[in-house]
């Protein structure tokens, strides 16, 4: 793997966290190289677009609102478009410009903790993820139900409750994955507490959402994560504890009072498709990302990004000053398990600093041998992610394809070809942010080729915020 010994210089990254206050919708003009014929569809991605009220800015990019980001490929052409998710968080504060909600992360109402205690209302941001299924399109954040939206123009169509069966104020998780095998949406519902509460649920391909299974377990849940295979769900309680009094006083955002147990294992919580509970613990680490989850020969395999302890800001700190020789880097591993005798193996995959991962959708909870993921562009330490990878989970072999020092990446995207008999068969597609020409990009690299120049770039006329999670859909919205 070539590597880029690089540094990025941080006016260049903070340009990245700007609002994108306008909403669009044109033709992209500028295409460099030859957009595959074979590669139609719908680019999806979601993210925080705004970053700030009236110039007051989120203490946390996290808690902007949510953006939904629409890139059509016609095989000779691409489209582009961006709308808000219209909550009634966002309109609220539209009219008002200026702040009135405080944030998960790290975002207090003007007025310091006066301003602050015991307002424990929440907007839904709807800024995680966006799934699409036949003409549904939905619009994900983890604390609240999913917002759905029309896929061909991004007009926001209300709060989702699946005819009912999504009550008010249950939850919706921002990473369902989608089952190759069925067709449909896998996800969770967690309600936190000393015995948090999991759901599971399906989203049937008519779109009809259907409840599995809700169990207690004992201890404070945040899940941001799970995966799946034929047999199994997983999820990994990370060991934090949440001190509440902080919060409810005013002086610190529900996500500042998280804190890692020092020394406490943390613990995989395996339910089998009738939704009995194995518990096996291992080493202390907190994960927001699996990788992929698979069976093989009478083990479970699960691949995940791990971090030593909680990356959180520490109140009060500008995220944009952030000291990346303080933040704790996250690393690819694999556990293997024997769920039987309850024991656990972990094994490094990637070792740099690394986030975002994701494989072919046909091989969500099946065997697989490729990862794409994000990381930084210097060998230790921590940094902004700035290269992809192609990992062979097999032969721990890493191809890279760096846009260090002025171009920032996204989370990485496979589509298969439709064609396509091999893996790694398809198109790898990110939104990368160029600082040189102050915009983004989306970039389409050929997976069978990883290392080598783009198969085509399309450079948008203006930047996006950096964003979180999306899907692709062979479904043409143009």
């Amino acid at each position: 793997m070539s590597t880029s010994t690089s540094t990025f210089n941080r006016a260049d990254w903070q340009q990245g966290y700007t609002s994108l206050a306008t909403e669009s919708s044109y033709w992209i003009e500028q295409v460099e190289g030859e957009l595959p014929q074979s590669l139609q569809g719908t680019l999806f991605r979601n993210g925080p677009g705004l970053l700030d009220r009236n110039g007051v800015p989120y203490g946390h990019p996290f808690d902007g609102d949510g953006m939904v980001v629409a890139v059509t490929f016609t095989g000779d052409r691409a489209h582009f478009q961006n709308r808000f998710v219209q909550t009634p968080g966002y309109l609220a504060e539209q009219r008002a410009d200026k702040i009135l909600y405080r944030g998960v992360f790290g975002t207090q109402k003007p007025g310091g903790w006066i301003g602050n205690c015991f307002d424990l209302r929440l907007k839904n941001i709807a800024n995680t993820n966006v799934i699409s299924q036949g003409d549904r399109l939905w619009a994900l954040w983890e604390a609240a139900r999913p917002y759905r939206l029309d896929p061909e123009t991004l007009e926001t169509l209300g709060e989702e409750d699946f005819n009912g069966m999504l009550a008010a104020g249950q939850t919706f998780t921002a990473h369902p994955k989608l089952d190759p095998i069925t067709g449909s949406w896998w996800g969770f519902g967690v309600q936190p507490g000393p015995r948090s509460v999991i759901t599971l649920y399906e989203i049937t391909q008519t779109g009809t959402l259907q409840q599995h299974w809700q169990r207690r377990v004992p201890g404070f849940c945040f899940l941001h994560d799970f995966a799946f295979t034929p047999n199994y769900q997983v999820f990994l309680q990370n060991p934090v504890n949440f001190a509440p009094l902080p919060y409810l006083l005013g002086w610190r955002t529900a996500g500042e009072c998280l804190e890692l147990k020092p020394n406490t294992p943390s613990k995989f919580l395996i339910f089998d498709r009738q939704g009995d509970l194995v518990e096996i613990e291992t080493d202390s680490c907190f994960v927001f990302h699996h990788a992929n989850a698979y069976e093989e020969g009478g083990r479970l395999i699960v691949d995940s990004v791990c971090y030593a302890d909680y990356p959180k800001l520490e109140p009060g700190t500008d995220y944009k000053q952030v000291n990346f020789d303080q933040v704790v880097p996250g690393k690819l591993y694999r556990f293997i398990f024997d769920v039987e005798r309850r024991t656990v193996e972990r094994q490094p995959l990637l070792l740099r600093s690394c986030e975002f991962p994701t494989v072919s959708p046909r091989s969500v909870g099946q065997p697989y041998r490729y990862a794409y993921l994000g990381m930084i562009a210097q060998e230790q330490g921590n940094a902004p992610l700035q290269v992809l990878v192609k990992l062979d989970t097999q032969t721990g072999s890493v191809e890279s394809q760096s846009f260090a020092p002025r171009g920032f990446i996204g989370e990485p995207v496979f589509v298969p070809h439709p064609e396509s008999t091999a893996e790694d068969h398809g198109w790898v597609l990110s939104l990368v942010f160029d600082a040189a020409r102050g915009c983004s990009k989306v970039v389409i690299l050929d997976a069978r080729r990883f290392g080598e120049a783009p198969v085509a770039v399309v450079y948008l006329r203006h930047h996006v915020p950096y964003g979180l999670h999306g899907n692709f859909t062979h479904r043409r919205w143009r």
